[in-house]
This record gives structure tokens, sequence and C-alpha cells, in this order.
């Protein structure tokens, strides 16, 4: 007297896609993203590109134009990477670039805005101001984050499957 349906809550369910391809969706999604964060990032570090800008220094919210922009960048590198991962495990190597695109960015937004927190060459009475320690400090954040990407791409060596 027994069902069909009455057993299959003990059957293990089958968790893995069915293609080892990645999703063209989110790959166009995540290269969409990075793009908008590309116009987004040369808007706040060259306005004078697109004729926009005002000022001859580069102030608050043209610091935070651009890194507005470099969050947009790591978002669809993100999105876009983390497609390529579908159906495969991630390697600690993939795992640890996560999380250096997130120190990269944090970083970069620390020396971005150290004058706005109170820790850059100009006291807070004073406009801010993006010198060569704020922009080194931008600098290695992108670094990280590069780095970062590097070791998010799904390398395969050889016939090794994961």
């Amino acid at each position: 007297m027994s069902n069909a349906n009455d057993h299959s809550a003990a059957l293990p369910v089958d968790t893995q896609p069915l293609g080892f391809e990645p999703s063209r969706l989110r790959i166009r999604a995540g290269l969409t993203t990075t793009l908008i964060g590309l116009f987004t990032f040369t808007v706040g570090a060259k306005p004078d590109w697109f004729g926009w800008d005002r000022s001859p220094v580069v102030g608050f919210v043209q610091i935070a134009v651009f890194l507005l922009g470099l969050g947009i960048i790591c978002l669809g590198g993100w999105i876009s990477l983390l497609a390529l991962w579908k159906g495969k495990h991630r390697t600690i190597a993939a795992d640890i670039g996560l999380r250096l695109v997130g120190t990269g960015y944090a970083i970069a937004v620390f020396a971005g805005m150290a004058d706005v927190f109170g820790m850059g060459s100009q006291p807070l009475p004073q406009v801010p101001y993006f010198g060569p320690w704020q922009a080194s400090g931008v600098l290695i954040g992108q670094i990280i984050i590069a780095a970062g990407f590097l070791l998010l791409i799904p390398y395969e060596f050889g016939n090794a499957k994961r």
C-alpha cells in the first residue's frame, strides 16, 4: 500500500547543475555592470574628458564618484567571474581572491577619503585634498583588487576536473 511519493523524501536530491557552462546572462550582467562602473569611475577621475570639470582641485564629490565607480567595477567583476565557476567548486585561491577584492576596495575607500575621515593631510575645516599619499593608497587598493580578480579566474590545468 505504499505510494511512490512515500519514500521520495529519503532519496538524495542532485543539486549539481546539469551543465558546466557558465551562465551567459550573469556574465553579460556582470560585464555591463563593470562598464557602467568604468564610466562612473572615469567621470569621477577625469571629468574634464567630458567637459564637466568645474574645479581645479579634486574635491569630495569627485573622490566619492570615482570610489563609487570603483565599487561598481568590483561588483561587476565579482558577478561575472563567479559565473565562470558555475557547477564547479571554488578553490581556496578563488575564495582568497574574493576577500582580496573586498579588502582592496576598503583600502581604496579609506585612502581616498582620508581627509574626510580626519586622517589625511588637510584637516576637516579645509577642502579635502586628493594628494599623492591618497593617490598612492588608492593605487595600492586597485592593485590588490586586480590580484583578487586574477585569483578568481577558474584555471584548469591539463585534464583535471574539480
